[in-house]
């Protein structure tokens, strides 16, 4: 496969205009690709969120406390970087990094994981406190802890190519979860929730290392999505092109 960012033998020594265009990567001509239809999806799943915070919010009678839970801020990022990767899709711009956008995938996961698989573990710290049981929490739980996760995972899965998450960031992206579990441990009033046990923690600390090392190996070994990718034949300079 050739390499868009070189030139030729035969059109390295060329001057002129046809000189000017022969030593001009590929990759800086071609056109931009758009895809509106990630855009959309990536806007549904901000404004899920978005959605889950704001009911989350007004079932509370202390909303800022809500800001010192990691489902909360895992929410949050997740709207920051979908409203991102919305607005590059639809302008055409190179996507948002896999470091930071793979990252919501563990994220998000870890918060639902611990509400459904091991609610003992998960509400000390990790998830939101039941203060009531109305209409709104339940609605708040989930899109907070169903929909914005698995709509984080379609993203990933239809609409990214794989392979694009590297090993290093099996020890990057638990870095600050368990920095979190350790400020909780530390300071469990700051947390606003009580302190885990010993148990509840080795728990939330197998599940925010192992989740990653999931991601990343699934990532390596899924097929390719079917997107619609704009191509352009190889260029060649010659002086009747």
């Amino acid at each position: 496969m050739s390499d868009p960012t070189r030139t030729s033998q035969s059109t390295r020594h060329a001057t002129g205009p046809a000189g000017a265009a022969a030593r001009t990567p590929a990759a800086a001509v071609a056109p931009t690709s758009r895809h509106p239809l990630a855009a959309a999806f990536r806007l549904l799943v901000t404004a899920a969120a978005l959605t889950g915070l704001v009911l989350a919010a007004l079932g509370t009678t202390d909303p800022a406390q809500l800001l010192t839970h990691f489902t909360v801020q895992a929410n949050i990022a997740a709207a920051l970087v979908s409203a991102c990767s919305a607005h590059r899709a639809w302008t055409g711009r190179h996507p948002v990094s896999p470091r930071i956008a793979g990252a919501l995938v563990p994220f998000l996961c870890l918060p639902a994981l611990l509400h459904y698989v091991f609610p003992a573990a998960g509400t000390t710290v990790f998830t939101l406190p039941v203060t009531t049981t109305g209409v709104t929490q339940a609605l708040s739980a989930q899109l907070l802890y169903t929909l914005t996760p698995l709509a984080a995972l379609a993203d990933w899965l239809l609409l990214t190519t794989p392979r694009g998450f590297r090993l290093s960031y099996a020890w990057q992206w638990p870095a600050y979860p368990l920095l979190y579990l350790a400020f909780t441990l530390a300071f469990p009033t700051a947390a606003g929730a009580p302190s885990p046990t010993v148990t509840a923690a080795l728990t939330l600390g197998l599940a925010i290392c192992a989740l990653p090392l999931i991601t990343i190996g699934i990532d390596q070994v899924r097929p390719a999505p079917r997107l619609h990718d704009n191509r352009i034949s190889p260029t060649g300079i010659s002086p009747l092109k």
